[in-house]
């Protein structure tokens, strides 16, 4: 039996929002779900769970039918998205590798 998980508000809501811009998107393009399944290489099944919003769908699949039907990711141009994956790497090349839990600081003042 598969184990259901818990996701935050937040992630749910972000997973909605994705959905409904990929949904208008590909109606104004007048796709079916159908068509869109063809162009990303999966099941009609697996685009409407892209499009209902759940939380459960591999992040490269609902990428990928985001990015094939136009809609625009981190508020960016779809060029942008290279630019803004090297200047993230640069970041992330300058903090530390391994990061260590920080010993909370106790308050004995009471």
């Amino acid at each position: 039996m598969k184990k259901s998980r818990a996701y935050l508000p937040a992630t749910e809501q972000a997973a909605a929002a994705l959905a409904a811009q990929i949904a208008a998107s590909r109606r104004e393009l007048g796709w079916t779900q159908e068509a869109l399944a063809g162009r990303l290489g999966v099941d009609r099944h697996l685009v409407a769970k892209i499009e209902a919003g759940s939380p459960s769908v591999t992040l490269g699949i609902a990428l990928e039918a985001a990015i094939v039907c136009g809609v625009p990711l981190f508020d960016v141009r779809r060029d942008e998205l290279s630019l803004i994956a090297r200047q993230e790497q640069v970041r992330v090349a300058l903090l530390p590798a391994r990061v260590r839990e920080q010993n909370p600081v106790i308050s004995d003042d009471f």
